[in-house]
């Protein structure tokens, strides 16, 4: 695909983002590891409101639930009975908001957004779907992750897959299906209530 055909494909699908208030699809996550001779597969669920907040809940039943609030990001592990809190608030920066930067550069907000985290390295098509690589631009994000891509389907631009390249040499993709787009979402689904016998740690506090 030509250089200026394929930046107005661009172009529309970041444009068609404005669009997205809630959204929501079964994952499979295929994690690549250079220990492994075979990959690691998970399925599960994603949900997604704009601007930022997700679930992630992977297995069934889920063995790991991932929620992004406002203020602080949730892992949480049920069948150990243990959740982990990652702060967001503004003194909290480096690679860890950096690399949450990265997972949720499948819903940028704008063009303007995405340029000031990522520098565009290439873009192709294939079998009506656009595959678009990205480059962090902030040197500790690198430190993690090399390059995310991000596929979506060049007629309704609705999000197919997206894969990181880490910098370790391992790779983490999910591939969506059954994408609903826009329904209402239970606000629970991103307040999630932690039973009493919960421990509850934040790994990045300092000691």
């Amino acid at each position: 695909m030509r250089a200026a055909n394929a930046d107005s494909v661009l172009a529309a699908w970041l444009n068609a983002q404005t669009n997205v208030q809630t959204w929501s699809a079964s994952v499979i996550q295929t994690r690549a590891l250079k220990s492994l001779t075979r990959p690691l597969t998970a399925t599960g669920h994603v949900w997604f409101a704009a601007p930022n907040r997700f679930r992630w809940e992977l297995g069934d039943p889920p063995q790991t639930i991932a929620v992004r609030q406002a203020d602080q990001m949730l892992v949480i592990y049920p069948k150990l009975k243990r959740a982990e809190r990652y702060p967001l608030t503004g003194e909290q920066t480096g690679p860890w908001r950096d690399t949450l930067a990265l997972l949720e550069a499948g819903f940028p907000c704008s063009p303007g957004e995405l340029e000031s985290r990522f520098r565009l390295v290439g873009q192709t098509t294939s079998n009506h779907v656009h595959e678009v690589t990205l480059q962090p631009r902030s040197a500790s994000a690198r430190r993690l992750m090399l390059q995310i891509k991000i596929a979506f389907a060049t007629d309704d631009f609705a999000l197919r897959a997206t894969e990181v390249q880490f910098a370790d040499g391992s790779t983490m993709r999910n591939d969506f299906t059954g994408a609903v787009l826009n329904s209402k979402l239970d606000e629970a689904t991103f307040s999630p209530r932690l039973e009493d016998d919960f421990k509850i740690v934040e790994p990045l506090k300092r000691k």
